[in-house]
């Protein structure tokens, strides 16, 4: 497979599996297709040359010169015939999620904080509602709730990425100054690995960068034998006790998943280590995070810091399944080998970020906040002609705060407190019970936009169901006894964006096993009857919550967005997010609701919904 054809996988494979035909127009003859343009930018070039003093002096500081942007594309010229402009009404478009006015969004890139602002970078296709064309998009924020566009940062320009932009991380030097690297796609259409860095570091917004001129700085050769078709998407990197800059890069040999890892006295000449940070045969690791955890408490810590009050992370998104997978575990940094913990599961089976629509994800730590932030990607779920007919594909998640649990088995995500700013129109229940077969309307909140925080109390514990020793995947499970199908304790939770009658609704729920010595909970998002149009993927998502709820109550918080529903199960120990369509429930006819599927009595102990302002973005 090309390297175009590996990346198309990543970003189209979800409605590939569901509309092949919709994609076979324009998956193979890419290269034969397009056309390059290069469009020198006389902006730029005349700042260049009032800024001559700046780039010397960063020449000197990392021993390299630097090279200005031009942009240029990659124009389907067969894609763009099918495009149309977005229609007036626009009932999917979310209120306070991230996404641009119009066209393709994918991977989060580059997230961090840089004086006091908030910087996302992301894919981006300037020109349609289809992957192409993809150049690295610029919005800021002061309080990752409202964003304010900018002009795109990076985009092809030099041999090195002359075909391409693909994702990469930011890394604040030990000077306190930002540096990305990023995947590009050279002229051979292999997979590189390239310098970018702010043209004016004076100007907290960054809205202009420049590149290295050795560039490539990592690349497949002949002697290290790197798959040139995978071998992308650099993490942030991080300094060792030697004081050399480490960074790894996803890859594969065969199926076997590698985080190639390469160090770095200056950030410019890179080495390969001999061994890979880790792998697992899990096939092609895309997008890796590598940061370390504080074994207590909340906050989050810088990427270098290493020892023994800290745990590590290891996150892959799996090309195979487009999961976002990880694992906890123990970096030692002389080796610089990373080992999971005892007991880890590698891959599908074992911890994801999210269960439901959720890639390609990244974090960065705030040091304002003393915080780890999680950022990731929603793709769609409807057909690609609904997303050209619309004018856009794709959005961001809400952006998480993440820590490790106080078992030490797990992360734990949490919508930043910010997002809470938007809530308005507070209305409150306590102490409901909701009768086994009993249905509640939870009115006085615009339920198409809203966040509701609900928790269950159960009790007689002995009445649940057994769990089969062959009901080991939560996601097929969930499928098997979905909202419809009734149970004993449970299936318990919301109904949201339901319509009237519920012809329509995304059902959030869980329900209570009895297992081997202890009571098991299920956690489900089921999208099986979210819309009336069939043309969407309606999936059905699932995941085991380990709480223990003879001792806790069980708690359920889900931001509801018009096509978005973010749940997050025991405080955020499961965490599923749906993508859904509704043809009947949406804005105004959208409704919000609890209930009790089962045949035994729940009690909600308190119930605290909010309808949610718009955002300002982009």
């Amino acid at each position: 497979m090309t390297a175009f054809s590996f990346r198309f996988s990543r970003y189209i494979s979800l409605h590939f599996h569901h509309y092949p035909a919709n994609y076979a127009f324009f998956v193979s003859p890419i290269n034969e297709s397009c056309q390059l343009l290069i469009h020198p930018n006389p902006t730029l070039q005349n700042m260049a040359n009032s800024n001559v003093a700046f780039f010397f002096f960063f020449a000197l500081l990392i021993g390299h010169g630097i090279v200005e942007l031009e942009a240029s594309h990659h124009v389907y010229k067969h894609l763009l015939g099918l495009l149309s402009s977005a229609p007036a009404n626009q009932p999917y478009r979310t209120g306070y999620h991230f996404q641009p006015p119009k066209n393709w969004i994918n991977d989060p890139n580059g997230v961090m904080i840089y004086k006091g602002v908030y910087h996302l970078f992301y894919q981006y296709n300037p020109k349609g509602a289809v992957w192409g064309n993809i150049v690295w998009a610029h919005s800021t924020s002061n309080d990752l709730v409202n964003w304010t566009p900018h002009e795109p940062a990076i985009f092809p320009s030099q041999p090195s990425d002359i075909n391409g932009c693909w994702s990469g991380s930011a890394t604040i030097l030990s000077s306190g100054k930002p540096a990305m690297l990023y995947t590009g796609i050279d002229s051979q259409n292999r997979q590189v690995q390239n310098l970018a860095i702010p043209k004016n570091l004076s100007d907290p917004y960054l809205r202009e960068w420049v590149k290295s001129t050795k560039n490539p700085l990592m690349q497949p050769t002949a002697q290290n034998q790197i798959n040139s078709s995978s071998f992308r998407d650099p993490t942030t990197a991080w300094l060792g006790p030697d004081n050399k800059w480490r960074v790894v890069i996803g890859s594969k040999v065969d199926q076997l998943g590698l985080a190639i890892l390469y160090k770095s006295k200056d950030f410019v000449n890179w080495y390969q280590s001999k061994t890979p940070l880790h792998s697992a045969n899990t096939g092609m690791w895309e997008c890796p995070d590598f940061y370390p955890v504080p074994i207590h408490g909340q906050n989050g810590v810088d990427t270098s810091l290493n020892g023994p009050y800290v745990k590590h992370v290891l996150k892959v998104s799996l090309d195979n399944t487009r999961h976002d997978c990880y694992t906890i575990g123990s970096y030692d940094n002389v080796k610089d080998v990373y080992k999971p913990d005892e007991g880890s599961v590698e891959g599908d089976s074992g911890l994801r970020y999210d269960y439901g629509k959720y890639y390609a994800s990244k974090t960065f730590f705030d040091d304002f906040k003393n915080r780890r932030i999680l950022t990731g990607w929603i793709n769609e779920s409807s057909s690609v002609a609904d997303d050209i007919k619309k004018g856009w594909s794709g959005v961001h998640a809400i952006p998480r705060k993440i820590w490790l649990a106080r078992s030490g088995k797990q992360l734990v995500q949490w919508p930043v407190t910010e997002i809470e700013k938007l809530r308005t129109n507070h209305i409150g229940l306590a102490n409901k019970l909701l009768k086994g077969g009993s249905v509640i309307e939870i009115s006085g909140v615009t339920a198409a936009q809203a966040d509701v925080e609900v928790s269950f109390e159960i009790k007689d514990f002995e009445k649940a169901e057994v769990l089969e020793p062959s009901w080991t995947n939560p996601q097929l499970l969930c499928s098997r006894k979905g909202a419809s199908v009734k149970g004993s304790l449970g299936p318990f939770g919301l109904l949201v964006l339901a319509s009237e009658g519920l012809k329509e609704r995304t059902a959030v729920f869980f329900r209570i096993f009895k297992g081997h010595n202890k009571y098991m909970v299920l956690m489900c998002g089921d999208q099986s009857r979210s819309s009336l149009n069939q043309d969407n993927d309606m999936t059905t998502y699932g995941a085991f919550l380990d709480v223990d709820i003879r001792h806790h109550k069980l708690s359920l918080r889900s931001l509801i967005d018009h096509s978005i529903v973010e749940s997050f199960g025991g405080g955020g120990k499961v965490c599923i997010t749906s993508r859904v369509y509704p043809t009947l429930a949406i804005n105004k006819a959208a409704h919000l609701y609890a209930f009790n599927y089962g045949s035994q009595s729940i009690k909600i102990s308190k119930l605290n919904a909010w309808s949610m302002k718009t955002a300002k973005i982009n």
